[in-house]
């Protein structure tokens, strides 16, 4: 599968071209807008990954240019600004995600097979739902029967984990390379802080608590089975 980066930080786009092709992916780095839009319009990319920063042509030019000339491979967008009103802006363009700087590789690799999954199935569901937990994957918003949550960066992909693994208990090690991106260590205790902290947020002053520790095991979200 053939990916297409467009980022005119060098490090960043070495970084992010060397880790996609360790995962298996043919990958093409542009460093300017221009130079991008021309590659995208010789290859033939299943995704598009363009820093909304660049010389030339910023991003939303980029992926504005090449919906009009009809090509509607799957787009991801880096930004360093995490602002509604670009993630609404990217989404109208026809953005399929929206990643804000600093993110661990681990993330964007599992969002750019996301992508890649529902671009071959022609479509998959943006939003997760268990119970009355709902989560937006393409807005980055949390509600819970209706009311919005706010979470940082680091508890929305946390929840992300957790909702698309329901009923899975999940153990430390692997929430820690998923979310962290980084080897567990079992005197850190950085995940169990974030958890108590995404549990007082979902499940504080509701009847059903849907985020559970299992003792020795890790953490599970699930909605209990009513009888």
């Amino acid at each position: 599968m053939k990916i297409l980066i467009v980022e005119d930080e060098p490090k960043t786009g070495e970084y992010l071209r060397q880790g996609l092709r360790e995962a298996g992916f043919l990958v093409e780095l542009a460093q300017t807008g221009i130079d991008g839009l021309h590659l995208a319009e010789q290859g033939d990319f299943e995704l598009v990954i363009l820093d909304v920063m660049l010389p030339g042509l910023n991003g939303w030019q980029v992926l504005e240019a090449l919906r009009k000339r009809g090509l509607n491979m799957p787009a991801m967008f880096l930004t360093a600004k995490d602002q509604v009103e670009d993630r609404v802006k990217g989404l109208e363009l026809g953005a399929d995600d929206y990643l804000v700087k600093p993110f661990s590789f681990a993330e964007l690799l599992a969002r750019v097979r996301t992508i890649l999954r529902r671009g071959k199935s022609g479509t998959e569901n943006t939003t997760l739902r268990v119970a009355d937990l709902e989560l937006d994957l393409l807005r980055r918003r949390v509600s819970r029967a209706g009311k919005r949550i706010d979470l940082t960066t680091k508890e929305f992909g946390l929840l992300e984990l957790l909702m698309r693994r329901q009923g899975e208990v999940l153990p430390r090690s692997l929430i820690a390379s998923q979310v962290w991106d980084m080897n567990f260590d079992s005197d850190t205790n950085v995940i169990e802080v974030a958890m108590r902290r995404l549990r007082v947020k979902i499940d504080e002053g509701q009847e059903v608590k849907l985020i559970q520790t299992v003792r020795g095991m890790g953490y599970v979200l699930e909605a209990p089975e009513t009888h």
